[in-house]
């Protein structure tokens, strides 16, 4: 976007509390943060400071344009950021790392409830039960309760006017036939109703009301109901068994604990209802080496609550986290109760604390486990690749070497680096021609190839497995002749020719033909074609950069400052040429008499 239209929106920002959203040259939101008033706080942004935070100053170079959403109050603007974050996975934001959606246990909002499994959340008077983020046990949870509770498991809309006929889960009485009137809506909410208290946890309460109703129909002499539920009792005891007391306050609380290796964080959270332990959830987070601690475990509460049916009321964190006061309301008035964060100094809240953070460690350790053996394990594609090219070694990282040369001048090279078959961009690199004259590529792809090896020995850093030239006999020549030159002998060299995608190898007359419907080649066209992507790239901002040079420099008074200022000012050429005097006259360091010449020169 423009300066002066970046201005313009500053200026008119509103002082509301509300959300704004960076982005980057593409459009594409890079940040999502949350504000008191947007009006100071979306500035700050664009004014010059002293300093700034590592992965401020990274994200403000960024930033090409903004939007914001005002809001009522400061709670809604902070439950907005959340779902945004959550909505578009902002690069400088912290984020759950796994892109799958954890499923939830959904209890249906209708005449006749029925228990799902689901992995979105929907705003339709249902209720949500999760995330589970160990779908195993989940899955586990979802039998038990069918087994306890005669629920209905079909996706018959009822009640129908339609005559159903009765399937086998009511003949081995895992359904109680809603479909033919056998069990009314009051009695079979009762059920649902249950049904909730055992995915809250509430196992205590939900026993006590079963004894009431086993007892109740006891007295009434409905004998077939209260046997029902005494099955339901002895099953629910079963479970209870099992549970593992972990408080004798027999306070509802969550334990949430952390445990990070710079990018990498683990979070887990520990679910105690009536003093048993009945669920832990492991989270997988990213953030910037530079988050806070207390900014990463405030997302991640947020996040977390967001959408969840049960709320304690208590949570024990380690530490304060951001906007804790903020966050304790907002769950209060979800919860329709007062919920409190604790931070424990000692005694048994400690203890859960330490066994939280110890799980979350563990977690923490396998995940970086599991990293350290992905990078060692080599893909298959790789190994394909040595088949093919009969190599010594598995060709993990390529240099890719390409020429633009479309004229008599601005002839460039290009380097592209892929390792395990990705492209690693920071290892990308681009060469002006120096040293040849005219039209010459096998002598500019020495320059290049001669160039970017002699700073890897300056430097003392790795060669790469495989070099790939674009081109034939001649640039695979000058490529080895080059290395040769600087006594790099066992360097593994190929060319890849664009007519027929044939592989020449150095000391072979003849070209080695890979299938075409191999991943081998794929790979190498694909890296192929990067390279010449990204010479074509940067031989036209060359051409472009001295187009634009020569058509300024023509007018009197412009020199390399003012140029600058122009161009920071109207974006290009082209607007600088649609700008009227008076625009030209506002721009900072452009006087009269040359914003008459820059209009007299566009405007004859």
């Amino acid at each position: 976007m423009v300066l002066s239209e970046i201005k313009t929106k500053l200026e008119n920002l509103p002082t509301k509390p509300g959300v704004y959203l960076m982005k980057d040259r593409s459009g594409r939101i890079i940040y999502v943060g949350k504000a008191k008033s947007l009006r100071n706080r979306v500035r700050a942004y664009f004014q010059d400071a002293p300093s700034y935070h590592p992965k401020i100053s990274a994200l403000i170079s960024k930033i090409s344009d903004f939007d914001v959403l005002a809001t009522d109050s400061e709670m809604e603007a902070l439950i907005l950021e959340s779902n945004l974050v959550k909505e578009y996975k902002p690069r400088y934001n912290v984020n759950l790392k796994d892109d799958k959606r954890y499923p939830y246990l959904k209890v249906t909002f209708e005449a006749f409830p029925r228990v799902l499994v689901v992995r979105r959340v929907k705003k339709d008077k249902a209720k949500y039960f999760g995330p589970y983020t160990n779908v195993k046990a989940m899955r586990q949870t979802l039998r038990i309760l069918r087994r306890i509770f005669p629920l209905r498991s079909c996706n018959v809309a009822l009640p129908s006017q339609k005559k159903i006929k009765l399937c086998l889960d009511f003949y081995i009485k895992r359904c109680l036939g809603p479909c033919e009137g056998k069990i009314g809506e009051k009695e079979y909410r009762e059920i649902i109703d249950n049904v909730c208290l055992f995915l809250s946890g509430r196992n205590e309460a939900l026993l006590s009301h079963l004894k009431e109703r086993m007892e109740h129909y006891a007295k009434t002499e409905n004998f077939e109901m209260a046997a029902q539920i005494r099955d339901q009792i002895k099953a629910l005891d079963s479970v209870m068994e099992k549970q593992k007391v972990a408080d004798l306050e027999k306070v509802d609380k969550d334990i949430i604990a952390f445990a990070r290796d710079k990018k990498d964080v683990c979070v887990v959270a520990l679910q105690i209802r009536e003093g048993v332990l009945i669920g832990r959830q492991n989270f997988h987070l990213t953030a910037f080496k530079e988050s806070e601690d207390k900014e990463i475990l405030s997302t991640f509460v947020r996040q977390y609550y967001m959408h969840s049916v049960v709320i304690p009321p208590e949570i024990i964190i380690p530490i304060k986290i951001d906007y804790q006061e903020m966050i304790q309301d907002w769950l209060s008035s979800k919860r329709e109760g007062k919920v409190r964060f604790l931070i424990p100094q000692r005694g048994e809240k400690v203890k859960l604390l330490e066994m939280a953070t110890y799980n979350a460690q563990l977690s923490l350790d396998e995940l970086l486990l599991q990293k350290s053996e992905a990078k060692r394990k080599i893909p298959q594609v790789i190994k394909s690749l040595e088949r093919d090219l009969y190599l010594s070694v598995p060709p993990r990282k390529i240099a890719a070497f390409d020429i633009s040369n479309l004229g008599p001048s601005d002839a460039v090279g290009s380097l592209v680096f892929f390792e395990d078959g990705h492209p690693k961009k920071s290892q990308y690199r681009r060469f002006k021609i120096k040293t040849v004259q005219g039209q010459d590529d096998f002598a500019m792809m020495g320059e290049v190839v001669k160039r970017y090896f002699t700073r890897l020995t300056e430097e003392k850093k790795e060669f790469p497995d495989l070099v790939l030239v674009d081109g034939g006999k001649g640039q695979l020549s000058a490529t080895v002749q080059t290395l040769n030159t600087l006594s790099i002998k066992n360097q593994n060299v190929i060319a890849l020719a664009k007519r027929l995608d044939e592989v020449f190898l150095p000391g072979k007359s003849h070209s080695l033909m890979i299938p075409k419907g191999s991943a081998s080649l794929k790979l190498l066209q694909r890296i192929r074609n990067e390279a010449h992507r990204f010479a074509i790239d940067y031989h036209r901002k060359l051409r472009k950069k001295r187009t634009i040079k020569s058509e300024l420099d023509r007018i009197s008074g412009v020199g390399p400052t003012r140029r600058k200022i122009l161009l920071k000012q109207f974006g290009s050429v082209k607007r600088i040429k649609g700008a009227s005097l008076e625009e030209l006259l506002q721009t900072e360091g452009i006087n009269k008499r040359v914003a008459e010449n820059i209009y007299k020169y566009f405007h004859p």
